[in-house]
């Protein structure tokens, strides 16, 4: 989507294209992605002020560790989707190919750690049910997953494409629409981390 601004040059009018990063179908997604997160998000908060006591020993129970080093994971690929962009506006299709590589592999590496965690937890015999806390971590960091995991299906496709140079180094719409969805993914992640393993 573009929006054309005209400004006044020496003798006439000059139109000025600014480009918004994919389609609008993809900006209403994640207006409505997020609107669900921020009723989550708001959910969680009344609850927490209902009793802050079990909130509070339940978060003890998370390994920070765990919430830092995805943070690092997803906060780096989304530089790689930047750095990608950035290869097929220069036409630069093989190392557009690396960049989504590593994206793709930060997502795995996501998978992997939040598998991990899950595992601790259900093997102590922490569940969804075990009290309102860990419903709410379990189904909004779920959800989350299943993001990446789509997140993933989609970068496979760009990686796909990428190798094809089927991309329109001028205007490479369905990459910026993952792009998008990505970084979309990112910013949950990081008001998540603190909202579960952090907030005191």
């Amino acid at each position: 989507m573009s929006v054309e601004v005209a400004t006044e040059a020496a003798d006439a009018p000059r139109i000025i294209r600014r480009h918004l990063p994919g389609v609008e179908g993809i900006w209403v997604f994640v207006a409505a992605d997020m609107t669900v997160f921020g009723i989550l998000f708001a959910c969680f908060m009344a609850g927490r002020r209902g009793n802050p006591a079990l909130f509070e020993q339940s978060r003890h129970e998370l390994n920070p560790d765990f919430g830092g080093v995805n943070t690092l994971i997803l906060l780096t690929s989304s530089w790689f989707v930047v750095m990608a962009l950035a290869a097929v506006r220069a036409s630069r299709f093989r190392t557009a190919q690396h960049w989504l590589g590593g994206v793709f592999l930060c997502g795995v590496a996501f998978m992997i750690s939040k598998a991990i965690e899950y595992t601790h937890k259900l093997t102590a015999g922490i569940t969804l049910l075990t009290n309102d806390f860990y419903m709410y971590y379990f189904t909004m960091t779920g959800i989350l997953l299943m993001h990446v995991v789509a997140g993933n299906v989609v970068l496979a496709v760009m990686w796909m494409k990428a190798r094809a140079r089927t991309f329109d180094p001028a205007n490479p719409t369905a990459l910026e629409c993952g792009a998008t969805y990505w970084h979309m993914v990112d910013l949950l992640w990081i008001m998540l981390f603190p909202l579960l393993y952090l907030m005191r």
